[in-house]
This record gives structure tokens, sequence and C-alpha cells, in this order.
């Protein structure tokens, strides 16, 4: 197949700057409310759901600045000979919760990168991870993502 570039390769390893992200406890209340939580904790603030943080490390970014998957550009796609990008997969470990007064660093890279033909042609895997902590260095997340190229 040999659709990945020498130039492609070269970008795994590397990663994007980090993004620092402040929670508050309204934050976590707005979250909570919006996505239907039933737990208190979570209505209180006192804790943020899981998936908090899918939308908190999004960037904000201009409905003309998202792509064609909806996601905004990211540094860390490889230009590719196949343009049509969709989700692979997320696996996400917590070491704690997200809890108001959290101030996150969380930082992307690119791990790996491998093709595959399909039954409707060739796809390249992208796999990334995503590191997050708190600005002190604890723990709190860690999550890896596929994105598909067909």
């Amino acid at each position: 197949m040999a659709l990945i570039t020498d130039a492609a390769r070269g970008m795994i390893g590397t990663s994007d700057p980090p993004m620092r992200v402040e929670v508050t406890r309204r934050d976590i209340i707005k979250y909570s409310v919006a996505t239907e939580q039933q737990q208190e904790k979570f209505l209180r603030g006192d804790e943020a759901p899981p998936m908090f943080l899918f939308g908190a490390l999004r960037p904000v970014v201009p409905i003309g600045a998202l792509g064609p998957d909806g996601i905004p550009a990211s540094s860390l796609t490889p230009d590719l000979p196949l343009k049509r990008f969709m989700a692979g997969g997320t696996k996400t470990h917590y070491f704690r919760p997200v809890r108001p007064g959290d101030v996150l660093v969380a930082t992307r890279s690119l791990t790996d990168m491998y093709e595959k033909r399909g039954s409707q042609g060739d796809l390249i895997f992208l796999t990334y991870k995503v590191d997050v902590r708190t600005e002190v260095g604890e723990r709190i997340a860690e999550e890896v993502q596929t994105r598909i190229a067909r």
C-alpha cells in the first residue's frame, strides 16, 4: 500500500501545545443539567461527570474553522492521501474526578499511524494520546483516541 509518507511518519511523537482549562462549579453544574445527570454530586457541581472532559478539552473556534467531520483542524493531522476522516474510538482511564477549582493541563500527542485495507478500500489509522493533569502535575485522565482516514 505505502500510503503513509516518511514525512507523515515523522510526525509520530509530536504534540500540540498544552491546553489549559480552569474548571468552575458553574461549568460542572451547567454540563450536568444539560446532560440530565441524576447524581447530586454532579448537580451541585462538587464533581464533574466523566464525559465532562470530552467537551471541556475541545477548543472553542468559529464554526467556519471546523472541518467536514465537525472537528477543528489540528496541527497533528499529517498530509495524507486519504482525506475523509471518521472517529475510530476512544478509551479513557480516569485517575481521579475533576472538581471545581481544578486547573487542567491537557497535552495531545500523535502516538501511532498505520494502514490497512478494508472491505471498501484503504484506511489509515491515527492514534492520539491525551494526557490530562492538574496544573501541579496530578494525573486526572489519559485518553487514547483513534481517527480513521479513508
